[in-house]
Protein backbone atom coordinates (compact mmCIF):
# COMPACT_ATOMS: atom_id res chain seq x y z
CA UNK A 1 0.00 0.00 0.00
CA UNK A 2 3.23 2.01 0.98
CA UNK A 3 4.37 2.03 -2.70
CA UNK A 4 0.89 2.48 -4.32
CA UNK A 5 0.16 5.98 -2.99
CA UNK A 6 3.48 7.42 -3.22
CA UNK A 7 2.23 7.87 -7.55
CA UNK A 8 -0.92 8.77 -6.48
CA UNK A 9 0.76 11.83 -4.32
CA UNK A 10 2.99 12.65 -6.72
CA UNK A 11 0.25 13.28 -9.19
CA UNK A 12 -1.46 16.36 -7.61
CA UNK A 13 2.47 17.99 -7.22
CA UNK A 14 2.32 18.02 -11.09
CA UNK A 15 -0.70 19.74 -11.59
CA UNK A 16 0.32 22.09 -9.35
CA UNK A 17 2.97 22.88 -10.78
CA UNK A 18 0.82 23.20 -14.45
CA UNK A 19 -1.42 25.64 -12.87
CA UNK A 20 1.09 27.83 -11.50
CA UNK A 21 2.64 28.04 -14.76
CA UNK A 22 -0.45 28.85 -16.54
CA UNK A 23 -1.42 31.68 -14.02
CA UNK A 24 2.56 33.09 -14.54
CA UNK A 25 1.92 33.28 -17.91
CA UNK A 26 -1.97 34.82 -18.12
CA UNK A 27 -0.25 37.92 -15.57
CA UNK A 28 2.09 38.64 -18.00
CA UNK A 29 -0.27 38.19 -20.94
CA UNK A 30 -1.60 41.66 -22.78
CA UNK A 31 -5.51 40.14 -22.00
CA UNK A 32 -4.72 40.19 -18.50
CA UNK A 33 -4.08 43.49 -18.19
CA UNK A 34 -7.43 44.36 -20.23
CA UNK A 35 -9.21 42.81 -17.63
CA UNK A 36 -8.19 44.87 -15.21
CA UNK A 37 -8.17 47.77 -16.64
CA UNK A 38 -12.08 47.19 -17.37
CA UNK A 39 -12.70 45.65 -13.74
CA UNK A 40 -11.19 48.98 -12.79
CA UNK A 41 -13.65 51.08 -14.78
CA UNK A 42 -16.61 49.05 -13.95
CA UNK A 43 -15.90 49.51 -10.28
CA UNK A 44 -14.72 53.19 -10.93
CA UNK A 45 -18.19 53.60 -13.08
CA UNK A 46 -20.42 51.89 -10.40
CA UNK A 47 -19.07 54.13 -7.52
CA UNK A 48 -19.19 57.26 -9.24
CA UNK A 49 -23.20 56.51 -10.07
CA UNK A 50 -23.66 55.93 -6.54
CA UNK A 51 -22.52 59.54 -5.56
CA UNK A 52 -24.99 61.33 -2.64
CA UNK A 53 -26.04 64.59 -3.95
CA UNK A 54 -24.67 67.77 -2.28
CA UNK A 55 -26.35 69.28 1.31
CA UNK A 56 -28.62 72.03 1.03
CA UNK A 57 -27.23 75.28 2.50
CA UNK A 58 -28.83 76.38 6.15
CA UNK A 59 -29.87 79.46 6.69
CA UNK A 60 -28.33 82.42 5.48
CA UNK A 61 -26.41 84.67 8.24
CA UNK A 62 -27.88 88.04 9.32
CA UNK A 63 -26.93 90.32 12.16
CA UNK A 64 -29.69 91.70 14.26
CA UNK A 65 -29.86 94.62 16.43
CA UNK A 66 -32.05 95.13 19.57
CA UNK A 67 -34.61 98.40 18.92
CA UNK A 68 -33.30 101.00 21.22
CA UNK A 69 -35.85 102.99 23.75
CA UNK A 70 -34.74 106.30 25.09
CA UNK A 71 -35.96 109.71 25.40
CA UNK A 72 -34.67 111.83 22.36
CA UNK A 73 -34.78 115.24 21.66
CA UNK A 74 -37.49 116.95 18.97
CA UNK A 75 -35.57 119.32 16.67
CA UNK A 76 -37.42 121.95 14.52
CA UNK A 77 -35.64 122.51 11.16
CA UNK A 78 -36.38 125.09 8.57
CA UNK A 79 -34.85 126.57 5.67
CA UNK A 80 -32.36 130.02 6.50
CA UNK A 81 -30.63 132.39 4.54
CA UNK A 82 -27.54 134.11 5.33
CA UNK A 83 -26.76 137.73 5.14
CA UNK A 84 -25.42 140.15 7.08
CA UNK A 85 -26.07 142.79 9.95
CA UNK A 86 -24.59 145.28 7.77
CA UNK A 87 -24.68 145.64 3.74
CA UNK A 88 -23.95 148.94 2.86
CA UNK A 89 -23.80 149.89 -0.46
CA UNK A 90 -21.50 152.28 -1.88
CA UNK A 91 -23.17 155.05 -3.49
CA UNK A 92 -20.84 158.40 -4.23
CA UNK A 93 -21.57 162.14 -3.09
CA UNK A 94 -20.75 163.83 -5.60
CA UNK A 95 -20.34 163.41 -9.70
CA UNK A 96 -17.43 162.52 -11.19
CA UNK A 97 -15.14 160.00 -13.60
CA UNK A 98 -14.00 156.90 -11.83
CA UNK A 99 -10.00 157.45 -12.39
CA UNK A 100 -9.09 154.73 -9.56
CA UNK A 101 -10.30 151.34 -7.77
CA UNK A 102 -8.11 151.07 -4.68
CA UNK A 103 -9.43 147.55 -3.64
CA UNK A 104 -9.26 143.76 -4.54
CA UNK A 105 -12.47 142.46 -5.42
CA UNK A 106 -13.67 140.28 -2.79
CA UNK A 107 -10.86 141.04 -0.36
CA UNK A 108 -11.63 142.17 3.09
CA UNK A 109 -11.58 146.00 4.19
CA UNK A 110 -11.83 148.14 7.40
CA UNK A 111 -13.46 150.59 7.90
CA UNK A 112 -12.20 153.75 6.82
CA UNK A 113 -10.30 151.92 3.51
CA UNK A 114 -10.05 153.61 0.47
CA UNK A 115 -11.94 152.21 -1.85
CA UNK A 116 -12.99 154.52 -5.24
CA UNK A 117 -10.26 157.43 -6.67
CA UNK A 118 -13.23 160.12 -8.67
CA UNK A 119 -11.42 163.14 -11.06
CA UNK A 120 -11.31 165.76 -8.61
CA UNK A 121 -9.68 168.50 -11.10
CA UNK A 122 -13.97 170.28 -11.10
CA UNK A 123 -13.77 170.34 -7.06
CA UNK A 124 -10.00 171.54 -6.48
CA UNK A 125 -11.09 174.82 -8.69
CA UNK A 126 -14.77 175.09 -7.19
CA UNK A 127 -12.78 175.34 -3.62
CA UNK A 128 -10.38 177.92 -5.41
CA UNK A 129 -13.14 180.04 -6.21
CA UNK A 130 -14.80 179.60 -2.77
CA UNK A 131 -11.63 180.71 -1.23
CA UNK A 132 -11.44 183.74 -3.40
CA UNK A 133 -15.21 184.37 -2.91
CA UNK A 134 -14.40 184.50 1.05
CA UNK A 135 -10.99 186.72 0.40
CA UNK A 136 -13.77 189.21 -1.26
CA UNK A 137 -16.34 188.90 1.30
CA UNK A 138 -13.79 189.69 4.18
CA UNK A 139 -12.24 193.45 1.97
CA UNK A 140 -15.77 193.89 1.67
CA UNK A 141 -16.09 193.89 5.32
CA UNK A 142 -13.08 195.15 6.30
CA UNK A 143 -14.36 198.47 4.10
CA UNK A 144 -17.57 198.25 5.84
CA UNK A 145 -15.82 198.33 9.84
CA UNK A 146 -13.83 200.98 9.00
CA UNK A 147 -16.56 202.85 7.44
CA UNK A 148 -18.33 202.70 10.57
CA UNK A 149 -16.00 203.42 12.48
CA UNK A 150 -15.14 206.76 10.93
CA UNK A 151 -18.24 207.99 11.10
CA UNK A 152 -19.63 207.29 14.22
CA UNK A 153 -17.91 210.02 16.02
CA UNK A 154 -18.77 212.38 12.88
CA UNK A 155 -22.92 211.47 13.10
CA UNK A 156 -22.40 212.30 17.35
CA UNK A 157 -20.86 215.72 16.32
CA UNK A 158 -23.62 216.49 13.78
CA UNK A 159 -20.45 216.52 11.01
CA UNK A 160 -23.05 213.78 8.94
CA UNK A 161 -26.20 213.27 8.70
CA UNK A 162 -27.20 210.23 11.01
CA UNK A 163 -28.98 208.17 8.00
CA UNK A 164 -25.40 207.78 6.75
CA UNK A 165 -24.14 206.26 9.91
CA UNK A 166 -27.20 203.78 9.46
CA UNK A 167 -26.52 203.05 5.75
CA UNK A 168 -22.58 202.31 6.77
CA UNK A 169 -24.00 199.53 9.71
CA UNK A 170 -26.39 198.21 7.29
CA UNK A 171 -23.70 197.71 4.52
CA UNK A 172 -21.72 195.85 7.43
CA UNK A 173 -23.82 193.29 8.69
CA UNK A 174 -24.42 192.38 4.96
CA UNK A 175 -20.79 192.36 4.21
CA UNK A 176 -20.53 190.13 7.41
CA UNK A 177 -23.32 188.03 5.93
CA UNK A 178 -21.59 187.69 2.92
CA UNK A 179 -18.21 186.57 4.45
CA UNK A 180 -20.76 183.74 6.73
CA UNK A 181 -22.07 182.59 3.23
CA UNK A 182 -18.48 182.76 1.30
CA UNK A 183 -16.95 180.73 4.37
CA UNK A 184 -19.93 178.20 3.89
CA UNK A 185 -19.54 177.48 0.35
CA UNK A 186 -15.74 176.95 0.68
CA UNK A 187 -16.47 174.82 3.28
CA UNK A 188 -19.04 173.13 0.79
CA UNK A 189 -16.60 173.24 -2.10
CA UNK A 190 -13.85 171.69 0.60
CA UNK A 191 -16.33 168.91 1.32
CA UNK A 192 -17.20 167.68 -2.02
CA UNK A 193 -13.04 167.76 -2.83
CA UNK A 194 -13.04 165.43 0.06
CA UNK A 195 -15.99 163.02 -1.15
CA UNK A 196 -13.90 162.36 -4.60
CA UNK A 197 -12.46 159.76 -2.15
CA UNK A 198 -14.75 157.04 -1.49
CA UNK A 199 -14.02 155.13 1.54
CA UNK A 200 -15.72 152.16 3.08
CA UNK A 201 -17.90 152.73 6.39
CA UNK A 202 -17.70 149.12 8.01
CA UNK A 203 -15.34 146.13 8.44
CA UNK A 204 -16.11 143.51 5.62
CA UNK A 205 -16.05 141.85 2.29
CA UNK A 206 -15.97 144.56 -0.76
CA UNK A 207 -17.70 142.65 -3.57
CA UNK A 208 -17.01 143.10 -7.41
CA UNK A 209 -17.38 146.79 -8.40
CA UNK A 210 -20.27 147.75 -10.67
CA UNK A 211 -17.92 150.56 -12.23
CA UNK A 212 -15.32 150.29 -14.62
CA UNK A 213 -12.29 153.14 -14.65
CA UNK A 214 -13.18 155.99 -16.86
CA UNK A 215 -16.89 155.50 -15.89
CA UNK A 216 -18.85 158.70 -15.39
CA UNK A 217 -20.60 158.08 -11.62
CA UNK A 218 -22.99 159.98 -9.68
CA UNK A 219 -25.12 159.94 -6.27
CA UNK A 220 -27.32 157.35 -7.81
CA UNK A 221 -24.82 155.12 -8.99
CA UNK A 222 -24.35 151.64 -7.07
CA UNK A 223 -20.49 150.91 -7.01
CA UNK A 224 -20.16 148.37 -4.98
CA UNK A 225 -21.72 146.55 -1.69
CA UNK A 226 -19.67 145.83 1.77
CA UNK A 227 -21.29 143.51 3.71
CA UNK A 228 -20.45 142.22 7.48
CA UNK A 229 -19.48 138.57 7.43
CA UNK A 230 -18.56 138.39 11.37
CA UNK A 231 -20.68 138.04 12.88
CA UNK A 232 -23.33 137.03 10.24
CA UNK A 233 -27.19 136.68 10.52
CA UNK A 234 -29.37 132.95 9.32
CA UNK A 235 -32.90 134.41 8.70
CA UNK A 236 -35.53 131.52 8.64
CA UNK A 237 -39.34 131.63 9.02
CA UNK A 238 -41.06 128.75 11.83
CA UNK A 239 -44.47 128.37 11.74
CA UNK A 240 -46.61 130.09 14.50
CA UNK A 241 -47.62 126.51 16.45
CA UNK A 242 -44.00 125.92 16.53
CA UNK A 243 -42.51 129.22 17.07
CA UNK A 244 -44.89 129.12 20.61
CA UNK A 245 -42.81 126.46 21.85
CA UNK A 246 -39.84 128.85 22.05
CA UNK A 247 -42.02 132.15 22.57
CA UNK A 248 -41.57 132.78 26.48
CA UNK A 249 -37.84 132.61 26.03
CA UNK A 250 -37.81 134.93 23.28
CA UNK A 251 -40.06 137.24 24.72
CA UNK A 252 -38.22 137.18 28.18
CA UNK A 253 -34.83 138.11 25.58
CA UNK A 254 -36.95 140.57 23.69
CA UNK A 255 -38.24 142.30 27.00
CA UNK A 256 -35.24 142.87 28.71
CA UNK A 257 -36.21 140.69 31.26
CA UNK A 258 -32.74 138.56 30.95
CA UNK A 259 -29.62 140.20 31.82
CA UNK A 260 -27.92 142.60 29.84
CA UNK A 261 -25.61 140.74 26.87
CA UNK A 262 -27.25 137.63 27.39
CA UNK A 263 -29.40 135.79 25.27
CA UNK A 264 -32.09 132.78 25.37
CA UNK A 265 -30.64 130.03 26.14
CA UNK A 266 -31.71 127.86 22.78
CA UNK A 267 -28.55 126.60 21.23
CA UNK A 268 -29.12 126.89 17.35
CA UNK A 269 -27.63 124.62 14.91
CA UNK A 270 -26.45 125.39 11.26
CA UNK A 271 -26.84 122.87 8.55
CA UNK A 272 -24.73 123.97 5.87
CA UNK A 273 -25.69 123.36 2.25
CA UNK A 274 -23.39 120.66 1.96
CA UNK A 275 -25.36 119.27 4.88
CA UNK A 276 -22.42 119.58 7.30
CA UNK A 277 -23.39 121.14 10.31
CA UNK A 278 -21.33 124.60 11.23
CA UNK A 279 -18.90 124.42 13.91
CA UNK A 280 -20.47 126.87 16.02
CA UNK A 281 -23.96 127.42 17.47
CA UNK A 282 -25.81 130.43 17.47
CA UNK A 283 -28.13 132.43 19.23
CA UNK A 284 -31.49 134.02 18.63
CA UNK A 285 -30.67 138.03 17.88
CA UNK A 286 -34.10 138.86 16.10
CA UNK A 287 -37.71 138.49 15.93
CA UNK A 288 -40.03 140.20 13.84
CA UNK A 289 -43.12 141.91 15.33
CA UNK A 290 -45.90 139.94 13.55
CA UNK A 291 -46.71 136.97 12.00
CA UNK A 292 -47.34 136.76 8.10
CA UNK A 293 -50.89 136.98 7.53
CA UNK A 294 -50.66 135.19 4.23
CA UNK A 295 -48.07 132.52 5.29
CA UNK A 296 -48.22 132.05 9.13
CA UNK A 297 -44.73 132.29 10.17
CA UNK A 298 -42.91 134.72 11.77
CA UNK A 299 -39.33 135.74 10.73
CA UNK A 300 -36.38 135.27 13.11
CA UNK A 301 -33.22 135.53 13.02
CA UNK A 302 -30.01 133.76 14.41
CA UNK A 303 -26.30 135.43 14.76
CA UNK A 304 -23.58 133.00 14.31
CA UNK A 305 -19.74 133.66 14.55
CA UNK A 306 -17.78 133.79 11.23
CA UNK A 307 -14.15 134.56 12.05
CA UNK A 308 -12.76 132.72 9.10
CA UNK A 309 -16.05 134.53 6.77
CA UNK A 310 -16.86 130.21 5.67
CA UNK A 311 -20.43 131.78 5.70
CA UNK A 312 -21.63 134.59 3.31
CA UNK A 313 -24.51 136.57 2.40
CA UNK A 314 -27.04 135.17 0.49
CA UNK A 315 -26.18 131.08 1.22
CA UNK A 316 -28.43 128.83 2.66
CA UNK A 317 -28.55 126.48 4.89
CA UNK A 318 -31.01 125.06 7.42
CA UNK A 319 -31.59 126.30 11.42
CA UNK A 320 -32.58 123.12 13.89
CA UNK A 321 -33.78 124.36 16.97
CA UNK A 322 -34.87 121.71 19.85
CA UNK A 323 -38.37 122.04 20.39
CA UNK A 324 -39.18 119.14 22.50
CA UNK A 325 -38.41 115.88 24.12
CA UNK A 326 -39.89 112.41 22.33
CA UNK A 327 -40.23 110.60 25.35
CA UNK A 328 -39.48 106.30 24.80
CA UNK A 329 -38.85 106.46 20.93
CA UNK A 330 -37.87 103.57 19.65
CA UNK A 331 -34.77 103.57 17.93
CA UNK A 332 -33.37 101.32 15.20
CA UNK A 333 -29.97 101.36 13.42
CA UNK A 334 -30.10 103.23 9.85
CA UNK A 335 -29.15 100.89 7.57
CA UNK A 336 -31.51 98.56 8.83
CA UNK A 337 -34.32 100.85 7.50
CA UNK A 338 -35.69 99.69 3.89
CA UNK A 339 -36.76 102.69 1.67
CA UNK A 340 -38.97 101.74 -1.48
CA UNK A 341 -40.63 104.46 -3.38
CA UNK A 342 -41.10 106.76 0.03
CA UNK A 343 -42.38 103.86 2.01
CA UNK A 344 -40.38 102.34 4.92
CA UNK A 345 -39.73 98.74 5.87
CA UNK A 346 -37.36 96.88 8.76
CA UNK A 347 -37.12 93.00 8.97
CA UNK A 348 -37.91 91.54 12.19
CA UNK A 349 -37.05 88.42 14.19
CA UNK A 350 -39.32 86.67 15.12
CA UNK A 351 -38.61 84.05 18.30
CA UNK A 352 -38.52 81.18 15.74
CA UNK A 353 -35.22 83.10 13.93
CA UNK A 354 -37.90 83.66 10.98
CA UNK A 355 -37.32 87.02 9.33
CA UNK A 356 -40.08 89.03 8.52
CA UNK A 357 -40.96 92.06 6.41
CA UNK A 358 -42.64 94.25 8.64
CA UNK A 359 -43.96 98.35 7.43
CA UNK A 360 -42.84 101.18 9.33
CA UNK A 361 -43.20 104.78 9.87
CA UNK A 362 -40.25 106.77 10.53
CA UNK A 363 -38.81 109.81 12.66
CA UNK A 364 -35.97 111.82 13.22
CA UNK A 365 -32.58 110.48 12.53
CA UNK A 366 -30.34 110.58 15.56
CA UNK A 367 -26.33 110.14 15.22
CA UNK A 368 -26.69 106.58 13.55
CA UNK A 369 -29.94 105.53 14.59
CA UNK A 370 -33.98 106.22 13.03
CA UNK A 371 -36.80 106.73 15.53
CA UNK A 372 -39.15 104.57 14.52
CA UNK A 373 -43.04 106.21 15.15
CA UNK A 374 -45.26 103.16 14.18
CA UNK A 375 -44.98 99.33 13.50
CA UNK A 376 -42.12 98.38 16.29
CA UNK A 377 -42.57 97.50 19.86
CA UNK A 378 -39.86 97.25 22.50
CA UNK A 379 -38.76 93.94 22.75
CA UNK A 380 -38.48 93.69 18.81
CA UNK A 381 -34.97 92.83 16.88
CA UNK A 382 -34.36 93.76 13.45
CA UNK A 383 -32.00 92.41 10.74
CA UNK A 384 -29.43 95.00 10.05
CA UNK A 385 -26.58 92.99 8.09
CA UNK A 386 -27.53 90.33 5.33
CA UNK A 387 -31.02 92.32 3.96
CA UNK A 388 -29.73 92.06 0.32
CA UNK A 389 -30.11 87.95 0.73
CA UNK A 390 -33.42 88.45 1.93
CA UNK A 391 -34.66 90.38 -0.08
CA UNK A 392 -33.38 88.26 -3.13
CA UNK A 393 -34.94 84.83 -1.05
CA UNK A 394 -38.21 86.98 -0.80
CA UNK A 395 -38.78 87.93 -4.21
CA UNK A 396 -37.91 84.13 -5.16
CA UNK A 397 -40.25 82.61 -2.75
CA UNK A 398 -43.24 85.13 -1.94
CA UNK A 399 -45.07 82.86 0.38
CA UNK A 400 -41.79 81.44 2.03
CA UNK A 401 -41.41 85.50 3.01
CA UNK A 402 -44.75 85.40 4.13
CA UNK A 403 -43.95 82.79 6.66
CA UNK A 404 -40.68 83.85 7.19
CA UNK A 405 -37.55 83.24 5.93
CA UNK A 406 -35.41 80.86 8.49
CA UNK A 407 -32.01 82.78 9.36
CA UNK A 408 -28.73 81.83 11.72
CA UNK A 409 -28.83 85.70 13.85
CA UNK A 410 -26.08 86.68 15.10
CA UNK A 411 -24.95 90.03 17.13
CA UNK A 412 -25.01 93.06 14.94
CA UNK A 413 -21.82 95.30 15.60
CA UNK A 414 -21.51 99.34 14.16
CA UNK A 415 -18.87 100.03 12.04
CA UNK A 416 -17.35 103.01 14.81
CA UNK A 417 -17.07 99.59 17.31
CA UNK A 418 -15.18 97.96 15.12
CA UNK A 419 -13.21 100.63 14.00
CA UNK A 420 -12.90 101.73 17.68
CA UNK A 421 -11.52 98.38 19.11
CA UNK A 422 -8.43 98.13 16.10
Amino acid sequence: MHLKEQPHRYRPRIANSKQSEQATWLAKSPLWSLVNLGIFLFIALTGCGKEQAPPKPGPPDVEVASVIQQNVPVFGEWVAQLNGPVNAEITPKVQGYLLQQNYQNGFFVKKGQLLFTLDPRQYEAAVDQAKAEVGTAEANLAKADNDVQRDTPLAAQKAIAQRDLDTDLTTQEAMRSQLQAAKASLANAELNLTWTKVYSPIDGIAGVSNSQIGDLVGTTTKMVTVSQVNPIWAYFNPSESLFLKFAPQVTAFISGKLPRGTHPQMPVELIQANDVPYTSSGKIIYVNRQVGTGTGTIQMAAEFPNPQAVLRPGGYGRIRIKVSDNENALLVPQPAVIEVQSEYMIIVLTPENKAVFRPVKVGDRVGPNWVITEGLKPDDKVVVEGIERLQMAAAAMPELAKEGIPVNPKPYVPAAAVGGGD
